[in-house]
């Protein structure tokens, strides 16, 4: 696994310069010809990365195999919930959780949690891993260590499924992610990034208030038009699945409604919504951990009010072709001179 990792390690440290600052420019929807997955996997807790021309039929660019170890990046030796973003300079952001759910079993640590269980709960992470690259090859890497970034934080129980989007308003990258505070409640919380995007410059603000005292947790944002879609996952009502919640701020006054927009009977989780390329159709993805082996999930929607079921992969109109099991995943589109210098670094034989 280390020897997989071990010539990008590299590339890591001398890519630096991404710091600065880019002026380069994102492309337009009209120059979007594939679409990029990325997503992680409980045998390994590493990053993998696959690719489809047309939205329904994806490829894994390393056969099914990691794109980056999770043991070279993260403190606990494995990440999972892995996002992709583009933003306004082009530079692509993936942000992921820093946690191993098995680091004792693969002789990382020698106990279950990072810290006692009782007093943290389940999984107790403190560390969210952020990377960004100019190509989706070459990736800067900083640990971001939740903990320590802001006076009374010290004791927070989890850090976890960390996305980012662009604010318009204030114009900069907005990070959010599930967090508690010790066994607290899972809540939903928001920070500004610096534009190095390798710390919080402000102390993390609640997003998104629940009506039920229940954890909630999993927030995907999704700007159409002048309105902010939030997609969500409140484990309340039967078993976890996906809620939405609209709002004119990116970062406040979101409206919450009852209803439930995935059609999945079994437990599911981790929302992300994508656009079909050139359509008024999105596609909202979940993660389908109440089976096993985990599977994606799909729905589409034009209005963001009627979505439908599109199914799991592999059991309707949506495929894989070399790999099964993904966990916690995002897509993001991709020109066509990226998605082909993507498959070439991997080898990967796909025309776009």
């Amino acid at each position: 696994m280390k020897r997989l990792w071990m010539i990008s390690l590299a590339v890591i440290f001398l890519a630096g310069t991404l710091h600065a600052k880019n002026t380069t420019k994102s492309p337009r929807e009209k120059d979007m010809k594939a679409y990029l997955l990325v997503y992680f996997k409980d045998e390994t807790h590493s990053l993998y990365m696959a690719l489809s021309p047309d939205g329904y039929n994806f490829t894994d660019i390393n056969s099914g195999k990691p794109v980056i170890a999770g043991d070279t990046i993260a403190l606990q030796k494995g990440i999972s919930d892995p996002h992709i973003y583009r933003g306004q300079d082009g530079i692509f952001y993936l942000v992921m959780t820093d946690l191993h759910l098995f680091a004792q079993k693969a002789g990382y640590r020698d106990t279950e949690w990072e810290r006692d269980g009782k007093q943290y709960a389940w999984g107790n992470n403190r560390s969210l891993v952020l990377m960004k690259s100019k190509d989706l090859i070459n990736w800067s890497r900083t640990i971001l260590r939740v903990d320590l970034a802001f006076p009374g934080y010290e004791n927070i129980g989890c850090a976890w499924a960390p996305e980012t989007i662009y604010d318009p308003i204030k114009q900069k990258l907005m990070i959010y992610f599930t967090m508690r505070f010790g066994n607290g409640k899972n809540k939903i919380y928001y920070s500004y990034m610096n534009d190095e995007f390798t710390k919080m410059e402000t102390e993390p603000k609640l997003l998104y208030q629940y009506p039920k005292d229940v954890s909630y947790i999993d927030a995907d944002i999704t700007q159409v038009g002048n309105k902010f879609h939030m997609f969500y996952v409140p484990p309340d009502g039967g078993g976890p699945g996906i809620k939405q919640a609209v709002s004119d701020s990116i970062n406040s006054g979101y409206v919450y409604a009852r209803q439930w927009v995935d059609p999945e009977p079994k437990a599911c989780e981790a929302p992300n919504v994508w656009k079909r390329i050139g359509t008024d159709k999105w596609v909202l993805m979940y993660d389908i951990y109440g089976i096993t082996p985990h599977n994606f999930g799909f729905s589409e929607t034009s209005d963001f009010v009627h979505f439908t079921n599109l199914g799991r992969f592999n059991e309707g109109v949506m495929k894989t072709t070399n790999f099964d099991g993904p966990k916690h995943g995002a897509v993001i589109q991709l020109t066509r001179k990226e998605a082909s210098r993507l498959a070439m670094r991997w080898n990967c034989k796909m025309e776009f």
